[in-house]
Order: structure tokens, then sequence, then C-alpha cells
């Protein structure tokens, strides 16, 4: 049994990696050619061959690596001069790249880890619904509490008497509706759709987006690397708990004080919504769009299609977009270019519902749309105001 597993492990191969961050430190860029493993949710390395990783993943081995719960998965084209590099951040702040010289090579790496985050995901959600159907409030001083059965898994008469007491347990446990009207259970604002967080908050902006756009505004815009740099992301994921638990937020308190958290908190904002900003349904009109050659004809037609998605979305890029033009016009403080924004927000505003293996042609005309819409930002939105 345990060959076979090993054989499953070991399908592995040479990948040259970096570790970029350890801790949230910054940490001179190495790259070695490493081999390296996807096993379960870590990824392995190992610094000699496949023969080295067989010895280290017997029992009593040892290996370095990566877990991989909770780690950001995402492609990267500022932190290195290479082509096809992914980066990876743990929640910890430790932050790796792989490359390879050949695309297909590194994508198909991207897109199993990838895999192994939306499984990892999948595992909390099934977890929390367990969780949250098993809470009952009992006060206001001990909101909830966890019904616990013991029994013996070997006695199927004791397993019938478990099955009732659960379903009477169940049967007198508040509905869910019940518990998010006494605020013992909140939505997430985080991985929520646009448009029903919006309708919670009833605006057409999640108020999210306008506190980190008027806090960039207000202190950042001359910060070097502007939306580039990465923040900590152990601090990113303390300020996503505590607007996902809906807490008075004041950006302005000395723990949000590096600037990067709160770009790095918005750009996760727009990563993790079900559907992109783009929805799905307008994502190859838009590529249709921005492929017209002459510059007036392309900025009407991406201006029509602007204008036909849902409100919530429309008013949220106007927001963005109109922000973004902002950073640029202290590029020359900033560094950033309308090149580099749009490399940024590209795959982070809009991908194809389904990946149809054109990663790498798709992420050209993400970049190309943002950048023609912040070309013709005033012509599209009209002029700039919060």
């Amino acid at each position: 049994m345990f060959h076979s597993m090993l054989q499953t492990l070991l399908k592995g191969e040479y990948l040259n990696k970096a570790k970029i961050a350890e801790g949230g430190k910054k940490l001179r860029k190495n790259w070695t050619a490493t081999w390296v493993v996807l096993c379960s949710n870590q990824l392995l390395f190992f610094k000699e061959s496949k023969q080295e990783a067989v010895a280290n993943l017997k029992p009593g081995g040892k290996s370095d690596g990566v877990d991989l719960c909770g780690a950001v998965i995402e492609w990267t084209t500022e932190k290195s001069s290479r082509k096809n590099v992914i980066q990876i951040t743990t929640p910890n702040g430790h932050e790796f790249l792989l490359q390879a010289d050949h695309f297909p090579t590194i994508s198909k790496w991207h897109d199993a880890i990838k895999k192994t985050e939306d499984l990892h995901k999948d595992s909390l959600k099934r977890l929390w619904r367990v969780f949250s159907d098993s809470i009952v409030p009992v006060s206001p001083l001990i909101p909830r509490t966890v019904f616990k059965l013991n029994y013996s898994a070997s006695d199927s008469a004791d397993k019938n008497g478990v099955k009732n007491r659960l379903k009477k347990f169940i049967s007198r446990r508040p509905s869910m509706k019940t518990l998010q009207e006494k605020g013992l259970i909140k939505d997430r604002v985080f991985g929520c759709h646009m448009l029903t967080l919006c309708e919670r908050e009833r605006t057409t902006v999640p108020k999210f987006v306008k506190l980190c756009v008027e806090e960039v505004e207000k202190r950042g815009l001359e910060a070097d690397g502007l939306y580039r740099v990465s923040g900590n992301l152990a601090v990113i994921q303390k300020l996503r708990f505590l607007v996902d638990q809906e807490e008075e937020l004041n950006l302005g308190d000395s723990q949000w004080e590096d600037i990067h958290v709160i770009t790095g908190a918005l750009k996760m904002f727009f990563r993790e919504l079900p559907e992109p900003l783009f929805p799905f349904r307008f994502f190859d009109l838009f590529v249709e769009a921005v492929k017209i050659r002459e510059p007036t004809q392309k900025g009407q037609a991406l201006k029509k299609l602007i204008h036909q998605v849902p409100k919530p979305n429309h008013n949220t890029m106007k927001v963005l977009f109109q922000h973004l033009r902002r950073v640029l016009m202290k590029s020359q403080k900033n560094l950033m270019s309308t090149q580099g924004i749009s490399i940024v927000f590209g795959p982070t505003l809009m991908w194809p519902e389904f990946e149809s293996g054109n990663m790498e042609v798709n992420m050209v005309y993400q970049n190309q749309i943002v950048e023609s819409i912040l070309i013709e930002c005033v012509e599209i939105f009209g002029p700039g105001g919060m």
C-alpha cells in the first residue's frame, strides 16, 4: 500500500524555485533547480532528485516544503524578469516562486496546486456547514454550544440511538435565518457574490471597496509600487477576518499602516468573488472588443459593454478605474505605469468561467482590456470624482 501511494506522490519534476520571503520578511532571491512533488496539501522540495524524494518520503524521512492550506497561488510578472512564474504565499508570510521555461509545464503545476487550494476551501466549507448545523443559542453571554455525542462505532444498536437523538436535536435546532437575525452568524464579505453583497449593504458599490479606495487616496498614492508590491499576507488575512465579521473598521489605524496591506486586501476581495467583476457572460465579448484595431471604435465597444453589466458591477468598475487613473497621475512617485496596473488587475478583475487551455492567451487579453479601459476611462465613465 505504501509503495502504491509513493508512486502516486512521486509524479514530480524539476522546476526552478526561489524563496523570496519568510514570515513576512523579504529574502534575497536565489533561483535553484529543484525536484518538486505535490503531495496531498503539501508541496515538497528536494535538492537532488527523485531518488532523494523516494528516500525522504518513507516513514521517518525528512523533506523541505510548503503547506498549501490557506495559501494563495497566483501568476506573477512583477517578482521576476523570468517568464512563466507562479507565486505561492502562505498565511504565515512565506513566499515562493516556481518557474519553468515551457509554459505548458508550469501551467500544469499551477492548475494542480490550484485544485489543492480549492479542495482545501471546499473542505473548510463542509466543516463549517457541519458546525453551523450543530449549534444552538444558549444565552447572550454564551452564544453557541456544540452538541457532542459519545458512542461506539462498532455497536449498531448504539448507532441507532445516536441517530434518533441526532434527529431530535436537528429538529429543535434554529434555522440559519434565525441565527443570522440574532446576529450569531454573519454573512461574509469576501467570497460573497457582488449583487448579493450590494443588496445586503443597500448600495451599488461594496463598502469595503470604497473604504480601501478612500484610504489609499488619502495617504498612499505616492507609495512605490502601489498595487504591485505585496503586503504581509498574515496582516491582510487579519483585515479580511475583521471585514467578514463586520467589525467597525478604521483603515487609518496603525495596524494597517502599511498601505500595501490595504491594496493587497482590495485585490484579494476581487480575486475571491464567485463571479468576477467582469461577469462570465461578458468575457468573450470584451475579448472581441479589445481586438478592434481602430482606437475610437474599440473605446466605444468597451463603453457599450460596460454599460450593459449589472449596476453594482458598473458602479464598482467606475469607482475602481477612476481611482486607478488617479494612481497613474502620481506615476513619477509610485513608479506605476498603465501597463503595470493592467498586469496586476487583468487576471484579478476577469477570468473565463471555464478554462479552455489558452491561459496564456487569456492573460494577454485580460491585461489589454484593463489597459484600454484605463486609457479611455474619462470617455467611458466621465470625469473622475468620488
